[in-house]
């Protein structure tokens, strides 16, 4: 188990992390202009991350609430209105790294501009929102890349592909845990200021780590029906949920518990995936996975990357990005995939508040 790893909230490059390129295709090619909106401590790292992959044409558009320093900023322009930043210094890709409920209002105008964007997960807090995005896309041809950083997590893709490949049979259930303790995201600031932990900037366990949602979707198809029950016991004192327990039922007959929460320290993150034939076991901690199957209980594990490090993920997200810019490619998690996990993070909130099993079906042309 690796010992280095940072908190799996979203945070900038920690003491023991590297920024290494792990692609070295298209990505070296000519350096584009970028805008990053949005210097918390994700904007941060995404920072860093372009200039390790050779790209320093950055232009930085920020409100200033940013509560993490960086001597970084002073090589850069600073921009504080976003027409300004459009007609003056022409991006030709942007990252959207502010809170959540701010994500459409700073994508729309960018993407009508034709500027390629990669969004942070959440998409938004609002659907009908997303689907203001997706029309303005059809129009102006902006590619979107949604930061679902799990997707480029080793054990996360090498689980997906013994289960397509067949290695455990028939998927009878599967059981994620997601605990972490928010107050230790980030010392350096208030945790109850965080979009995190705010209900008006998209805040709450549910929409914060719905990662899993993602990489469920990713792997299983889409969601059917779920229930839900969330809770807030005021332990932190913030006004959104601070843990949330679901069952997901998919389309392919698979059906999921997922628990998450803000409260589990020291933090856990791992999913079990029962089939047929044998078990999977995926934890976060380690880059491969292990298994056993029916014919021997002898745990088997897939020859995983020791050094292993929470940045590979995002520094393999933002060289994807700029392939498919530079490509012409397809996106490893699209709009499209983003509004999907949207529109289940708000069904558990549905079923929660109502009581009730929530089918997907019902939520067609809803304006949430």
């Amino acid at each position: 188990m690796l010992q280095n790893l940072q908190p799996a909230g979203p945070g900038f490059l920690g003491p023991n992390e590297t920024s290494v390129a792990l692609f070295t295709g298209s990505s070296l090619g000519h350096k584009m202009r970028f805008l990053i909106c949005g210097l918390g401590s994700i904007g941060q790292r995404h920072l860093q991350n372009l200039l390790s992959l050779g790209e320093d044409d950055i232009v930085l558009y920020r409100t200033g609430k940013a509560t993490l320093a960086s001597k970084e900023f002073a090589r850069f322009p600073v921009e504080d209105d976003l027409s300004r930043v459009v007609e003056t210094w022409k991006p030709q890709a942007a990252i959207i790294s502010n809170p959540t409920s701010l994500h459409m209002d700073t994508a729309l105008p960018l993407a009508r501009a034709g500027i390629h964007l990669l969004i942070e997960k959440p998409i938004s807090n609002s659907r009908v929102k997303v689907l203001d995005l997706q029309e303005t896309l059809h129009e102006s041809g902006a590619k979107v890349l949604v930061g679902y950083q799990f997707r480029f997590h080793p054990g996360i893709r090498q689980a997906k592909k013994m289960i397509a490949e067949g290695a455990i049979g028939k998927i009878d259930s599967v059981h994620v845990y997601w605990g972490e303790y928010l107050p230790d995201w980030h010392p350096w600031e208030d945790y109850q200021l965080a979009y995190s932990a705010r209900r008006d900037l998209g805040g709450g366990v549910v929409l914060t780590l719905s990662h899993p949602i993602d990489y469920l979707r990713w792997i299983f198809g889409e969601v059917d029906a779920l229930t839900a029950e969330i809770g807030n016991r005021s332990t932190l004192a913030i006004d959104v949920e601070e843990s949330a327990d679901f069952e997901l039922e998919f389309n392919s007959g698979v059906k999921a518990s997922v628990h998450l929460d803000y409260l589990q320290n020291p933090k856990r993150h791992w999913m079990d995936i029962k089939g047929e034939h044998g078990t999977l076991h995926w934890d976060y901690a380690d880059a491969d996975v292990g298994w056993s199957t029916s014919s021997t209980q002898d745990e088997r594990r897939t020859a995983g990357t020791l050094a292993f490090q929470r940045n590979e993920m995002f520094l393999q997200e933002m060289a994807h990005f700029i392939d498919l810019i530079r490509d012409d490619g397809n996106p490893i998690c699209t709009v499209e995939d983003g509004l999907r996990t949207l529109e289940v993070a708000l069904a558990v909130h549905q079923s929660a508040r109502e009581r009730r099993k929530i089918v997907m079906k019902e939520l067609e042309g809803a304006r949430l």
